[in-house]
């Protein structure tokens, strides 16, 4: 009889501790989120919009999974559950998770000469995939957008002289430090490891690999990935996925790489990810850098509303996934913010308090 009380008891431990659910060709939905903390949350990620304006906070789309379920969901027009969205650098995090599904086949080592894989790097010889990986390439990069678009390395790359072979561009770049001894944030660095997964693999199979490697294993049905002239992702910046589909790779590194009964990405490749990269001297960026992943970590956290162990895939103009491991959650965030209001720890801090309440 004690057996007996003892096996319920346990069983009842089971049942009542958190369900691992997963989504299959839809999310499973969880109790929505009600109160005044998300009228809150509302107020601030979705305030009356004027279309014809580029000011002020303007939200496309606002995804938060709870254990699996979605628990708040709400969209602006023209943008729905079915738009995939521009996200811009998330992309570099998603081509970080492809490379992941990559290194657990043994095709490269983060020790391995970039140069193996692609001959223009032979120019800088001692780069290795850990250094771009950690936008520690060494090579000199100029990471300006609107504010110094003459200077910039990245709209050359991405509009003018590069983009018609945007890796061999920032390849072609004059080093300005010695490989992985300072960051230096460059989307170069990032197109530049999808032409690395493109020589470890060969043109026919890079070409479908996102597909097969990450987006089919976790039901991802509608995204697009922009190439170059050259035939290579684009993986700093044109990466297009559905806000729920975007959050099916937030689950994935929820939780350690494991989509199911398949370890899709090795453990050690999603510890890597999320081990902060230990020559970043602080306040160079807006968050903590991980192998092109994004860290709540170190003395002043950039979330500090946010668990420390929050991190998140970010791009331009405010997209964002960000996941919570002491919250189960994950959030997806797409928008078109161009005048700089908003922030991304005033989004954490309303979604936590209208979880908590």
């Amino acid at each position: 009889m004690v057996r007996g009380l003892l096996c319920v008891a346990l069983l009842f431990v089971t049942v009542t501790a958190r369900a691992e659910t997963w989504p299959e060709k839809d999310w499973a939905m969880g109790t929505p989120l009600n109160g005044p903390a998300v009228d809150a949350l509302d107020a601030y990620a979705f305030p009356p919009r004027d279309d014809t304006s580029r000011e002020g906070i303007r939200t496309d789309a606002l995804l938060v999974i709870r254990d699996g379920e979605i628990i708040y969901e709400r969209y602006a027009a023209p943008t729905t559950a079915s738009t995939p969205h521009l996200t811009w650098s998330v992309s570099k995090s998603l081509m970080a998770t492809v490379l992941g599904v990559a290194y657990g086949e043994n095709r490269f080592k983060l020790s391995d000469p970039v140069a193996r894989f692609y001959p223009p790097m032979k120019q800088h010889p001692k780069v290795t995939m850990a250094d771009l990986l950690h936008w520690a390439s060494g090579l000199d990069w100029q990471e300006d957008y609107e504010y110094a678009p003459l200077k910039s390395s990245v709209v050359a790359m991405l509009y003018t002289r590069g983009r018609g072979d945007m890796a061999e561009f920032a390849a072609s770049t004059d080093a300005a430090a010695a490989p992985g001894q300072a960051f230096r944030y460059s989307s170069g660095d990032s197109n530049i490891l999808s032409a690395a997964l493109k020589g470890m693999l060969g043109h026919k199979a890079y070409m479908s690999y996102p597909w097969d490697a990450l987006f089919k294993p976790l039901g991802i049905r509608n995204a697009t990935w922009e190439t170059d002239a050259d035939e290579t992702f684009v993986a700093s910046s044109y990466a297009y996925l559905t806000a729920r589909d975007l959050a099916r790779v937030g689950l994935l590194m929820a939780r350690g790489g494991r989509w199911g009964e398949q370890q899709l990405l090795p453990e050690e490749w999603v510890a890597f990810n999320r081990q902060p990269f230990a020559k970043y001297k602080s306040g160079q960026d807006e968050a903590v850098p991980g192998g092109q992943w994004w860290l709540n970590t170190g003395a002043s956290r950039p979330w500090p509303d946010a668990p420390a162990n929050t991190f998140a895939a970010l791009g331009h103009w405010g997209q964002a996934l960000f996941v919570i491991p002491d919250e189960h959650l994950v959030i997806v965030r797409y928008g078109d913010d161009r005048d700089g209001s908003y922030r991304h720890n005033e989004l954490l801090k309303r979604v936590l308090a209208a979880v908590r309440s």
